[in-house]
């Protein structure tokens, strides 16, 4: 019964958590920014196709002498810009195969194949860029990136020397499938987040530690020197056995002057680095 009274007496406790949450450290996660598997950020497509010429004929009435006397409205008609857009695929493919083929008439050679398919992604691309909701070519497009991949494994197995020449001529980079999936969560990124969090809190204060003791180490040593010249004289002047001799004393005031010198060195370091921050 007296226990309860005093419990009662005693009012309302109040526990202190001497831990802390992960919520404490104030640390956000964002997620990651979803890329779809058709951008050129992860078909590894670095460069876009050229942008075409406002006065590119068609590639079988380029040499046309009668063009060249006809009316502008009769021109146009014959444009590459104003005609179908597999007209504008076509060119570029065979502009592309002209790059990479082994002689004028390689159309079927993997460097050749690869250049057509490649022409064929980029137009794709910049398709889905106007119309990101176009079903029919977005499969179409990954299929293509899948089949390129697909050789570009192949060629990079057989033939590594062409291989390495053809993804620099088309401008491609070989991104080959993870051997193991991860799907990205948020409890185990937080927990990267905390740890790193928690290295540099860690590395942090050492060095502030470690700045403190620099800062004591002059008057440590001159507390030292004093003492150790006051052990010096009772020694000698009791008679007895003298354990601080003098070649201590002069290495404490040799490192004493070091330490002085490299203090003075870096404050005039600071202080020209803060004269020059200022001039500019």
């Amino acid at each position: 019964m007296n226990k309860l009274l005093n419990i009662a007496q005693a009012g309302q406790r109040q526990f202190v958590r001497e831990y802390a949450f992960k919520s404490d450290l104030k640390i956000k996660w964002v997620r990651p920014e979803k890329i779809a598997c058709y951008k050129p950020e992860k078909s590894g497509d670095l460069a876009k196709l050229p942008p075409l010429k406002a006065d590119e004929l068609l590639p079988e009435f380029r040499d046309c002498k009668e063009l060249d006397k006809a009316d502008e409205s009769v021109k146009s008609l014959f444009k590459l810009s104003n005609n179908a857009s597999y007209l504008t695929t076509k060119f570029y493919r065979d502009e592309m195969v002209k790059e990479v083929q082994r002689h004028a008439q390689d159309f079927g050679s993997m460097e050749a194949k690869l250049a057509k398919m490649t022409a064929v992604i980029r137009r794709y691309q910049e398709h889905m860029d106007k119309n990101p909701r176009d079903k029919m070519i977005k499969v179409r497009l990954k299929e293509l990136i899948d089949k390129r991949k697909k050789f570009l494994k192949y060629l990079r197995r057989w033939d590594y020397p062409r291989f390495e020449w053809i993804l620099e001529k088309l401008d491609l980079v070989y991104k080959p499938p993870p051997t193991h999936f991860h799907w990205i969560t948020r409890k185990e990124s937080l927990q990267k987040l905390t740890d790193t969090y928690c290295e540099n809190l860690k590395e942090e204060r050492l060095e502030a530690y470690h700045k403190q003791l620099q800062a004591q180490q002059i008057p440590f040593l001159e507390e030292a020197i004093k003492k150790m010249q006051f052990v010096r004289q009772e020694q000698i002047s009791c008679d007895v056995s003298v354990t601080v001799t003098e070649e201590k004393i002069a290495d404490s005031k040799r490192q004493l002057e070091m330490l002085k010198e490299l203090q003075q060195a870096e404050a005039a370091a600071s202080s020209k680095k803060q004269n020059e921050d200022g001039f500019n």
